[in-house]
């Protein structure tokens, strides 16, 4: 019986194996540039990594720790003009509106709503470009060498960029504010300007809604970025994030970092994507020993446990239908 038990195991192991390994040919994460890493800042699996490419609004992750480290959470933002002429998606907000330094955070992670980028630029720091010079200083303290910002919202101006390994690092370092990292977590919210006019607020972030794995990040578009998003998720022994730059569709971005996520939980899993070609950066396909990840590690991100066999069954299907 024992025999018998341990020829079907091994069967059923194979199986799964010619499963996946069928599914896998021409495959590779759905995005121009990706990157998975663990909570020591290990990568895990990188295609193009350190390929400059437009970040669109995840740039906001910047916008946010920059405003922390310079405004209360309370302090009163009017909205000026010129943030009101900016470009941006619904909700807009009106010349004169008055917001708590919190409600405008939530409304540019949760919604990117570009204004309120502009605003809270133009209360931290004077000016939209004076506070341009404090996010790339920023970026340089975390270590984010190969990322350029132009302003504060992430729409196209001029010579501006990241790559998926510094969004990576950008995200690690968000996470360290209490503030951002609650926000990111928030599904919905209402928030109101000083006069009392109220605003609902949904997350664009779809993965907050997955019942076997939630992914908290930041979402961005332009039309030349495509979609964007950087992730992160509690795996219940460590945190591990996500980057992806460029993916075609909303579609598609929730199944490329689905992949990471999952190849960040079995590091293994990322030997059966096919490694991409050409000459976009650095980029190799790269698949990393994970380290053991420190007990309790990302325990304060309010997250559930990654399932292992949504994992396990998941990542075949996320290639079949790439």
């Amino acid at each position: 019986m024992r025999r018998f038990s341990a020829v079907l195991f091994v069967c059923t192991s194979l199986l799964f194996a010619a499963t996946c390994a069928t599914a896998v040919p021409g495959k590779t994460v759905p995005a121009k540039a990706a990157v998975v890493m663990d909570s020591f800042g290990t990568v895990l699996y990188a295609k193009y990594p350190k390929a400059r490419l437009a970040p669109a609004s995840t740039v906001k992750l910047v916008t946010a720790m920059v405003v922390i480290d310079l405004l209360k959470a309370g302090d009163i933002v009017r909205i000026s003009e010129k943030a009101a002429r900016v470009r941006t998606i619904p909700p807009k907000l009106q010349p004169d509106d008055e917001f708590a330094v919190i409600d405008l955070l939530n409304i540019a992670l949760m919604k990117s709503v570009n204004q309120a980028a502009v605003a809270l630029a133009e209360a931290a720091a004077g000016s939209e470009e004076a506070f341009v010079v404090l996010m790339n200083q920023k970026a340089r303290e975390i270590g984010a060498a190969d990322t350029l910002f132009a302003n504060a919202s992430g729409l196209p101006k001029g010579k501006q960029y990241s790559t998926a390994n510094d969004l990576a690092l950008i995200m690690k370092a968000a996470l360290s504010y209490p503030l951002i990292r609650e926000i990111l977590a928030t599904k919905a919210c209402m928030v109101r300007t000083a006069s009392g006019r109220e605003i609902f607020l949904e997350n664009s972030n779809h993965l907050l809604w997955e019942e076997q794995a939630v992914i908290i990040g930041k979402t961005g578009y332009t039309g030349n970025a495509r979609h964007c998003f950087v992730g992160a998720m509690d795996t219940g022994n460590g945190m591990i994030i996500t980057a992806v730059l460029g993916a075609r569709s909303r579609n598609n971005l929730w199944r490329a970092t689905s992949m990471l996520a999952e190849i960040g939980v079995h590091p293994e899993l990322a030997k059966l994507l096919e490694a991409p070609h050409g000459n976009r950066g650095s980029g190799k396909a790269i698949v990393l020993k994970r380290r053991a990840a420190t007990a309790g590690a990302g325990k304060d991100l309010v997250l559930p446990d990654f399932r292992k066999s949504w994992v396990l069954g998941g990542f075949p299907r996320q290639l079949s239908n790439n």
